[in-house]
Order: structure tokens, then C-alpha cells, then sequence
């Protein structure tokens, strides 16, 4: 299936039904007075995330989605039957903005959730509604309100507690692939990622986290170099990025620095705060180097550096180090989300404490009665 994370459609709700105004002519009821019905409501349009979805290619190619009109009231009290809403399921991920405000309407980012796109319009009064007593046979009737209607902008930024970066060919894909149930293409040749791939990468009992390969990122991706930056986005919902660099291919330890710090500057350039992310660096092809160099060349490269953060040897083909690496991830992930849990529990107390030690003259207190 077609990668596709950008699309663009149109949504337009079902207007309402007219109302109707009618009179009662049954026999033996000279007088039965009004009995002209209301117009049913519109079609309304909800987003629904699901997480069976993986790509906006359904949007690709339909790009209008109407909704349709509520029926129109009847006379003997015949209310106009309502349309059914349609619903647009949408991959896990999902940013929905107005294409021409910019405004940002949902961040699909729950499997299930909803997110009402465009409202239908309300079905119009029919004369039963403005019977009075000094009324008794009204003419009056309201029209339906017209639907609602949108130009959205779709964009998909893939869940991943992990993603991976580094140049082409840096052996991202073979990792990926090595420690997960992805099966990404694999090949001699530069760019044969081009679009994301995700694996789950299971570390224990009940114990996994997502990660991200995305395709290789050179100097100059800004100016559209390679596949540009079209592909960071997928790494700014990611709780940690692996740099993973191959030193073997240079011929000093100097241009592989170069080259690893060019991509920073990227990384930079698209998103000053995914550069801010965790980084571990990852130092993959170790067993294309000689064993009696290898400790020596993977020193002088970190010097050179100046890298501070962790730092792992791996071989993503003979798969040396992957599990260690892969462990020490689980081990990061599982204590965020032990201090996420310690946040919000602590959240509620802080909040009572504060309650507690305000004056009860305070003005923020007031009696309901």
C-alpha cells in the first residue's frame, strides 16, 4: 500500500428540511387546524481515528464528501426524516486544520476518538409550532438552515515512542527489521527507504514500545536535498531518537564527524525542538572494523564529536548489541511513563493543599445558595 501522510478534501453537511405549512382536511373536522410538520435535520461529518488505518490514501483520491439533506416536513404531522451522518475514519496520528484559517480542529491521537468536522443543518418549523390562541390558523413556517462546510487540510504524523535518524545507508532499515516485526526494503544503495516504516519491538512479558524508521536525511535537506524534510514530522511526536551513524565508509574519523553534525544542524534548521529531543548515539557497522582498532576508533570518533549522551556499538546484520540496545530503550521508556504516573497523581494534592491554605475571606470563595 501507497504511503500517503498529506492530503487535502472538501466537507459539506446536508442542509436541513423545510418545514411545511399545512391544514387538517379529514372529514368531520371543519376546523383541524394546523398540522404541518417539521423538515429533518441534515447529514453531519465526524472524523473517527482508527487504528486499523495506516496512510491518508483513502484521501487521496476522493476528495468531496457530501452529506445528505433532511427530508421535508408533511402535512397530517409528518415530521421530514433526518440524514445519516457519515463518518471519516482516519489513521491513529491524524492533524485535521480548516485549509484556509490554518486553525487546527483535531489531533487525532487516541484510537476511537471523534471530532465533529461539519454540522448539519437543523430541519425548519412547520405551522403546528405557531398555533396560538389568538392564532389559530398560522401561515407561518421556517426554512432549513443550511449545512456547514469546510476545506480540510489532512496531515499525518505516525505515533512512535522511538524514531530513528541518520544518513542514508546508515543500516537504519536493517536494525528496524533486525529487533522488530517490520520488514522494510533492503539494499545496496542509497534512498531505498522512502517512506516511514514502524515495527513493535518487544522487550519482555506484556513489555513493547513502537519505533520509527524514516527515510535518510543528507546535508541540505532544508534546500530539498535527497527527500528534504518531508519525513521529520513522523519524529516529533517520538520520545526518543537513535542517531545511528556508520563510521566505517569514511576515511577519517573527521568526516564522519562532519557528516554527523551536518545532521543536527537539519534537524535544527526544520524543528528547534525535535533537535532538543533525547539523542543516543548509535554505532552501527562495528563489525566491518577490525577488532584490534575498533575500541581506539570509536573513542577518537566521540572525542571528536564532543558527544555527552549515550553511546552504543551495534552490527544490525549479525544483530551484536541490538538486544542490549533495545533493553536499555525499554528501561528509558518505562521510567517516563513511571514519571508521567508520579506527575499526575501528585497534581490533585498540590491542587487540595492550595485550597486548604487559602483565607476564607478570599474573594475566589463565594456561597452558593
Amino acid at each position: 500500500m501507497k504511503f500517503i501522510d498529506e492530503a487535502k478534501i472538501e466537507v459539506i453537511a446536508g442542509n436541513g428540511g423545510n418545514g411545511v405549512a399545512s391544514f387538517n382536511r379529514e372529514k368531520f373536522r371543519p376546523f383541524g387546524g394546523p398540522d404541518g410538520g417539521d423538515g429533518g435535520k441534515g447529514g453531519s461529518i465526524w472524523a473517527v481515528a482508527d487504528n486499523n488505518i495506516n496512510t491518508l490514501i483513502d484521501f487521496r483520491y476522493s476528495k468531496l464528501f457530501r452529506a445528505k439533506n433532511g427530508e421535508h416536513g408533511r402535512g397530517s404531522d409528518q415530521y421530514g426524516k433526518g440524514a445519516d451522518d457519515i463518518v471519516l475514519r482516519m489513521p491513529v496520528g491524524t492533524i485535521i486544520r480548516d485549509f484556509n484559517t490554518g486553525e487546527t480542529l483535531a489531533d487525532l491521537t487516541e484510537n476511537g476518538q471523534r471530532q465533529l468536522l461539519v454540522k448539519g443543518g437543523e430541519g425548519g418549523w412547520g405551522n403546528i409550532h405557531f398555533k396560538s390562541s389568538t392564532n389559530r390558523a398560522p401561515r407561518q413556517k421556517t426554512d432549513g438552515k443550511p449545512g456547514e462546510q469546510r476545506e480540510l487540510q489532512l496531515e499525518l504524523k505516525i505515533l512512535a515512542d522511538v524514531g530513528l535518524l541518520g544518513l542514508p545507508n546508515a543500516g537504519k532499515s536493517t536494525l528496524i527489521s533486525a529487533v522488530s516485526n517490520a520488514r522494510p526494503k533492503i539494499a545496496d544503495y542509497p534512498f531505498t527507504t522512502l517512506h516511514p516504516n514502524l515495527g513493535v519491538v518487544r522487550v519482555g512479558p506484556e513489555k513493547s514500545f513502537v519505533i520509527a524508521d524514516i527515510p535518510g536525511l543528507i546535508e541540505g535537506a532544508s534546500e530539498g536535498a535527497g527527500l528534504g524534510h518531508q519525513f521529520l514530522r513522523h519524529l516529533q511526536r517520538t520520545n526518543l531518537l537513535l542517531h545511528i551513524v556508520d563510521i566505517a565508509p569514511f576515511d577519517t574519523a573527521e568526516d564522519g564527524v562532519k557528516t554527523a553534525r551536518a545532521l543536527v544542524k537539519e534537524l535544527e534548521k526544520y524543528d528547534p525542538d525535535l533537535a532538543k529531543k533525547p539523542r543516543w548515539l548509535v554505532l552501527n557497522k562495528m563489525d566491518v572494523l577490525p577488532e584490534e582498532s575498533r575500541d581506539a576508533a570509536v573513542r577518537d570518533f566521540i572525542r571528536r564529536l564532543k558527544w555527552k549522551g549515550p553511546v552504543f556499538q551495534i552490527s544490525a546484520v549479525t544483530q551484536a548489541g541490538c538486544m542490549e540496545l533495545m533493553e536499555a530503550i525499554g528501561r528509558h521508556i518505562e521510567e517516563q511513563r513511571r514519571q508521567t504516573e508520579r506527575l499526575a497523581n501528585t497534581a490533585v494534592p498540590e491542587a487540595i493543599r492550595e485550597a486548604d491554605s487559602l483565607d476564607p475571606d478570599d474573594p475566589r470563595f463565594r456561597v452558593i445558595e
